[in-house]
């Protein structure tokens, strides 16, 4: 798979992870009609998270990913996975910009 590959599938689950994280937090709005879609949702951010960290520390490695966009991921999107996300668009548009120069 060629890096730029990587680079987008990476960035397509943490969209994926995003979207999950803010269900989650629609969820616990209303806390008791949706228990049980709180727990999913709850375990798919879990899940996801270490996944997520997991496949940006080995794309670190490979030199995918700039260090700043791991920490991002890695160590923030635990509680927050919007700043990994935000973090994918900004390194995108970085890249683009370094193309076009």
């Amino acid at each position: 798979m060629s890096r730029q590959r990587a680079f987008g599938v990476l960035e397509a689950l943490s969209f994926l992870h995003s979207t999950i994280y803010l269900a989650l937090l629609a969820a616990a709005v209303d806390l008791e009609p949706f228990v049980s879609v709180k727990n999913v949702l709850g375990w798919g951010h879990g899940v996801m998270w270490i996944g997520m960290s997991l496949l940006c520390i080995a794309a670190l490695r490979a030199r995918i990913i700039s260090l700043w966009l791991c920490v991002a991921v890695v160590v923030i999107g635990g509680v927050g996975p919007f700043v990994g996300t935000v973090s994918f668009v900004l390194e995108q548009r970085r890249r683009r910009q370094k193309l076009d120069t």
